[in-house]
């Protein structure tokens, strides 16, 4: 396994010394930073109920690593509305000996501001070449939201990548997040490390990845069999009438 590029996300102490409070620090995933989280060299996924922090972790690190914090790569310069958390620039890095040589955030929020600035870029006459090329060469506005991330992950994902991906189940269908799992792999095998956060236990399945639960108690380490998205999933497959009945009931 190729050695990580990321090897920990820390939260060293205010530099003046001042104490942390409101928002981003109250939340769950936030304050187990204090004592370093460890990412793994391949996979490492973000779990947890909406609002618990995982999503604003995410996108700390990804602008903590250079990149837009609205979705892109670390050559994106575009921005509608600043809305990231201070936490990037609290958080550090523990890198490891190697760089990548690509990156990527992919949010499901706002894709739709990143294609329009890869649109953009296309439509500058200043540049050379085709700058909808490593997105498979169509605009990906003119593909459906799951399309236009599957265009991204296939086209413009490449080896000895960093990629954050948000939620990405969010886009596609059931069978496209069988299809992204399968590119998961071949990232990997391609030397590359991934952080993503999910809901779906689909995303969720890639071996032996390090899997972290963001609850009250902050962030958990578990096994792919205890994961909230795979308990409730396979809870109510077994009993959907039982679900059904209390879920309905007047």
């Amino acid at each position: 396994m190729a050695d990580p590029f990321l090897r920990a996300v820390e939260l060293p102490p205010d530099r003046e010394g001042r104490p942390r409070s409101g928002y981003p620090w109250t939340l769950p995933a936030i304050a187990p930073l204090a004592a370093g989280v460890q990412l793994h060299p391949a996979v490492t996924y973000l779990v947890g109920e909406n609002g618990s922090g995982k999503s604003t972790l995410l996108e700390a690190i990804a602008v903590a690593a250079g990149m837009n914090p609205e979705g892109g790569s670390s050559s994106f310069a575009f921005a509608t509305r600043a809305s990231h958390s201070e936490l990037s620039d609290a958080i550090r890095l523990v890198r490891g000996s190697r760089r990548p040589r690509t990156d990527f955030f992919l949010r499901a929020e706002s894709m739709f501001n990143a294609a329009t600035y890869v649109e953009q870029l296309r439509d500058d006459s200043g540049l050379g070449g085709n700058p909808l090329a490593p997105y498979g060469g169509r605009s990906l506005h003119e593909q459906s939201h799951g399309e236009s991330f599957l265009a991204v992950m296939i086209n413009r994902f490449g080896p000895d990548g960093l990629y954050l991906l948000d939620e990405p189940e969010a886009a596609l269908s059931t069978q496209n997040c069988l299809t992204a799992l399968r590119r998961i792999h071949e990232l990997v095998q391609e030397r590359s490390q991934l952080i993503i956060a999910t809901h779906s236990p689909i995303i969720l399945a890639y071996p032996e990845a390090t899997i972290y639960h963001c609850s009250d108690r902050g962030l958990e380490p578990i096994e792919y069999e205890e994961s909230e998205p795979v308990r409730l999933t396979r809870s109510f497959l077994d009993s959907r009438a039982r679900f059904l009945t209390e879920l309905l009931k007047d």
